[in-house]
């Protein structure tokens, strides 16, 4: 009898854990609901960039790049992201890829400007920087050129 209290208790607190895990993942996933907005962006060089990446302003994660496509037009790398709603971003931003680290995952990160004008859904971030490579970086320090 005693067993199957303990038992009975081991199991509660295992559901209550489990329960923690799905509130805290429910409250810090993305699941889409709160509704978004396009923004697109234009860059030279996107490596890294893919699906389903984030997109930050001030580390904060306010959007999700939706597709990543080549514009044969001018041969640069189209980004088209969904912005949280509720996140307003300046006219003036810019946008550049970003690293996590030497070994990390790139990202978008934006960084609002000065406007009193806001980018409207649809619209496209103007001022924009390319991933920058790590390995060209090295080769063109180790080979002394700018």
């Amino acid at each position: 009898m005693a067993n199957n209290t303990v038992e009975t208790l081991i199991g509660a607190v295992v559901l209550c854990v489990s329960g923690g895990f799905l509130y805290y993942a429910s409250q810090n996933a993305d699941f889409g609901g709160g509704g978004s907005y396009p923004l697109s962006a234009q860059f030279f060089k996107a490596d890294g960039i893919g699906t389903g990446g984030d997109v930050r302003v001030s580390g904060v994660k306010v959007g999700t790049v939706e597709s990543v496509a080549l514009d044969e037009e001018t041969f640069q790398a189209k980004i088209t992201f969904a912005m949280r709603n509720g996140v307003k971003l300046p006219s003036d931003s810019s946008a550049k890829i970003a690293s996590d680290g030497l070994l990390g995952g790139a990202y978008v990160s934006i960084e609002p400007g000065g406007s009193e004008y806001f980018l409207e859904p649809g619209e496209a971030i103007e001022h924009t920087q390319g991933s920058v490579s790590l390995l060209d970086l090295i080769g063109k320090a180790v080979a002394g050129t700018n």
